[in-house]
This record gives C-alpha cells, sequence and structure tokens, in this order.
C-alpha cells in the first residue's frame, strides 16, 4: 500500500485507539434559564387551576346555554391549565438536545450527552451501538440542528449547529452516516 493510500485508511477508520470527543456544545446557562422560566410558568398555570377550580360557579340560571360551574369544565379547565402549566416541550426539549457525543475505544459504541440545567456532569448519558445511531441529514445540509436518531427512541436528538465538532470527517463516517434502523 502507497503511503497515501495508508493516510486515507487510518484517517477514515472507525477502530481509533482511544475515546474520541466528537461533537461538543455546552449551553448550561440558557437551560438554567430555560428551567427558571418553566419554573414560573408552572407556578402561574398552577394558580390559574386552582383559581379556576375554586371560583367557576353554577352559570345556568345564567346567559350561557353551557354550565361553566359544572365538575367536567371545572376538572377539563383544572387538568388543561396543570397540563400545560408542566411546559413538557422545554423540557422535552432539554432532554434531546445534546451537549457532547463522544465515540468510544474500537469505534462500536457511542455516548451522547444531553443538555441539563444542573451542567453537563449532571446530564443524562446514554450509551450505545453505533449500529442503532442514524444521523437523519448532513451536517451541511441542516440549517440550524443536526437531527440524530437512536434506535428505540420516539424522538430526535438535536445537535446545535454552533456546536464544535472536533473531527468532522471522523463524524461524517460514525455518527453522521444515514443508517437504515
Amino acid at each position: 500500500m502507497s503511503q497515501s493510500v495508508r493516510n486515507a485508511y487510518t484517517f477514515t477508520s472507525t477502530a481509533i485507539a482511544k475515546d474520541v470527543i466528537l461533537f461538543e456544545h455546552d449551553r448550561t446557562r440558557f437551560f438554567r434559564l430555560l428551567a427558571i422560566f418553566c419554573i414560573g410558568q408552572f407556578l402561574f398555570w398552577a394558580y390559574l387551576a386552582h383559581f379556576a377550580f375554586t371560583s367557576l360557579r353554577d352559570t345556568r340560571k345564567k346567559y350561557f346555554d353551557m354550565n361553566l360551574g359544572s365538575n367536567a369544565w371545572r376538572y377539563g379547565f383544572t387538568l388543561g391549565c396543570l397540563i400545560i402549566g408542566i411546559v413538557g416541550v422545554a423540557i422535552l426539549f432539554g432532554r434531546r438536545s445534546v451537549s457532547r457525543v463522544i465515540l468510544h475505544k474500537g469505534g462500536g459504541k457511542v455516548t451522547v450527552s444531553t443538555q441539563s440545567p444542573l451542567g453537563p456532569l449532571r446530564a443524562h448519558h446514554l450509551t450505545v451501538p453505533l449500529s442503532q445511531v442514524t444521523c437523519q441529514a448532513h451536517r451541511q445540509e441542516s440549517p440550524s440542528f443536526i437531527p440524530l436518531k437512536i434506535k428505540w427512541y420516539k424522538f430526535y436528538f438535536l445537535l446545535d449547529k454552533e456546536g464544535t465538532l472536533n473531527n468532522s470527517k471522523l463524524f461524517d463516517i460514525t455518527v453522521g452516516a444515514y443508517r437504515p434502523l
């Protein structure tokens, strides 16, 4: 084998000698602010639910055709306020935003760490075989986020394009490659 072919083979080989951080993006400050916002939203909606549960009165004798004081309306409105108050979308966004992707020694496993308001050490870490990870769009085709799909997980994990790709060619042939799951 010629020297250039050997260099190309070693550069694109996924059998690496030690763990490699492929992607990094720490947004702890943003997710702390998001958590504070979610707590504020929860308190507001919990108060509104309490107010609605205790204050909705019988309106059959008034000008309305529907009875806003009935148990169905009171329980439905209270439950709706509490569900909105949880702000599930913000929680889901934090659990699906990736802070770090690590390719392990040998190239067979990948660890995906998500963002956490408590910092990177308290984040959710998920280690899976590389064969169960697929990138749904090439990193240069995605405008703001790179969608990463992991087998057995319903939603996509999102890699922010503002993050750092430490080894873009290795990323492209391992985590960034499309695989049918």
